[in-house]
């Protein structure tokens, strides 16, 4: 019987949950199952605003064999916007069933019917097969890189098990932890990474509930300096960032009076990469490029008073990039890929030289709400 992708209905959550329990029974990482409700938590469709998720289930006589996640949200390039896509959270049972290794296939297509403009970011790495077989359909695809500063040089050096995967790594840790000398390494280093740079004009950081207007009026003169962005408007800000969702600390920058930037930051899950360390998280910001050193400062500074051990961020643009190796990050491994379809990757051609230009940050692709 040929396999049919509809959207995923109250009458299919039996299926999906039998679709779960055989992906478990058959090895697939705990991590891997669908959604067991087909009205999303995050970002359920609304009357008033196009950013939304929806979900989609491959049937086969009434038995579940895959699913996907479509975000659909707009973007900007420069002076205008369109209706894009974000292809996130596919499942086949292909990982366990060869006989289903086509499923996949059929999903990605079935998402680019709905939405030419599609894109997906994060995937953990190349060597997922989600990013290989992107690569197989012609997708552009480049890494946002990776950023981290350690603000509690003893902890990080003592819990970070990411860098302690072999004994050798693991008593240079010691070696610095207990010398005290990894402690004025990491000081010094990041203390040098800020000194060289001359410092930007000073600018006043405020807390606040939400975004207002002022949001609008920044979004309005700062996109045109950004090859791709995800919309930044006061609208959709306040969808992505609630009043109520007392996790993330929203920040406003203004100079002379002037709204110039703002970043939304928050404190990460528990993670056994970085044990039992609290990581903060520069979640989301925006800015004029030239504006982006004082925003990353501000944000890594209001994360170090919240008593976070390390802060760490992904960030795609060129500017920003700079700005969080100016405000004393250093650059780790990353396997945060931009990958966009054939459609979205003609407007941003030619990719190889426009990559550089895009604005994508943690916040963007299926990193909210607590994903980031």
């Amino acid at each position: 019987m040929a396999i049919a992708v509809v959207p995923y209905a109250l009458e299919h959550v039996p299926a999906v949950k039998d679709f779960n329990r055989r992906l478990q029974a058959g090895g697939a990482e705990a991590h891997l199952s669908f959604y067991e409700d087909p009205i999303p938590r995050w970002l359920p469709k609304s009357a008033d605003h196009e950013l939304s998720n929806e979900f989609f289930v491959a049937v086969e006589g009434g038995v579940v064999r895959g699913a996907y996640a479509l975000k659909r949200e707009r973007f900007s390039q420069r002076d205008h916007s369109f209706p894009a896509g974000c292809y996130h959270h596919p499942l086949s049972e292909g990982i366990i069933d060869k006989a289903y290794s086509s499923v996949g296939v059929l999903l990605i297509r079935d998402a680019l019917a709905r939405q030419p403009l599609l894109y997906c970011l994060g995937m953990d790495g190349y060597d997922k097969p989600l990013p290989k077989m992107l690569k197989l359909l012609g997708w552009s695809d480049c890494l946002a890189p990776f950023f981290f500063k350690v603000a509690h040089p003893g902890p990080f050096l003592k819990q970070m098990e990411a860098l302690r995967e072999t004994p050798w790594k693991s008593f240079l840790m010691d070696l610095g932890f207990f010398s005290g000398g990894g402690w004025l390494a990491l000081k010094g280093l990041q203390g040098w990474k800020q000194w060289k740079v001359p410092k930007p004009e000073r600018s006043t950081v405020a807390e606040v509930a939400e975004f207002g207007d002022w949001a609008d009026a920044l979004w309005e003169e700062a996109r045109k300096f950004y090859a791709l962005a995800a919309m930044r408007d006061r609208e959709t800000l306040k969808r992505l960032y609630p009043a109520q969702d007392t996790h993330f600390t929203r920040l406003h920058l203004s100079r002379g009076g002037k709204v110039i930037g703002w970043a939304v930051v928050g404190e990460r899950r528990k993670s056994p990469r970085f044990g039992d360390l609290r990581v903060g998280s520069v979640v989301d910001c925006f800015a004029a490029p030239q504006d982006a050193l004082p925003v990353a400062r501000a944000a890594a500074r209001a994360l170090e008073q919240r008593g976070m051990d390390v802060i760490v961020s992904n960030q795609s643009h060129e500017a920003w990039r700079q700005a969080f190796r100016d405000s004393g990050f250093f650059e780790g491994p990353s396997n945060f890929i931009f990958a966009a379809s054939r459609k979205l990757s003609e407007k941003l051609t030619p990719f190889a030289e426009t990559q550089s230009r895009i604005h994508l940050t943690r916040a963007d692709g299926d990193g909210l709400p607590r994903n980031f």
